[in-house]
């Protein structure tokens, strides 16, 4: 087992468990994009689903098990338990802008022309741009608290 795996992996896990916990905590998912973690949450499923067809250890099965199922419980806590303390307005970024072309680069560019292979290529890509509506969501409340105030 490679050591630097699971520190990544405990690291990776830490980050979650910590913003399930502060969504918790507040009782409010204020400032937290959901299409972002519905991205995420998408990232983890196509990447996992060799779940189903490929053994590799019980530490690997566990542990996607246990991303997919913070993830989903991420995007359960934004869009069910504490949906009224959602920013929506602000999280506005359009996801068919990320989609669609990663979903056109995993057809094109992947290493074997199977369905897991681009499923899980599509993953990659997606990962590397899920992030944006987070930042997207971040600019937008900076832009709208920096608006000056009518005396």
């Amino acid at each position: 087992m490679n050591v630097f795996r699971i520190l990544g992996d405990i690291s990776h896990l830490l980050a979650i468990i910590i913003l399930l916990v502060k969504i918790w905590k507040s009782k409010s998912c204020a400032g937290i994009s959901g299409k972002s973690q519905i991205l995420f949450a998408l990232v983890f499923t196509t990447r996992y689903l060799d779940l189903f067809t490929t053994f590799i250890s019980i530490y690997n099965t566990v542990m996607k098990v246990i991303f997919l199922l913070c993830a989903y419980i991420t995007v359960y806590m934004i869009y069910g338990k504490f949906r009224k303390t959602s920013d929506s307005e602000n999280d506005s970024f359009r996801l068919e802008f990320l989609l669609v072309p990663v979903t056109g680069l995993s057809f094109l560019e992947n290493h074997s022309f199977t369905a897991l292979e681009i499923l899980w290529t599509f993953s990659i890509y997606l990962e590397s741009v899920a992030i944006l509506p987070q930042l997207f969501m971040i600019i937008l409340k900076g832009k709208k608290l920096s608006l000056p105030m009518p005396v």
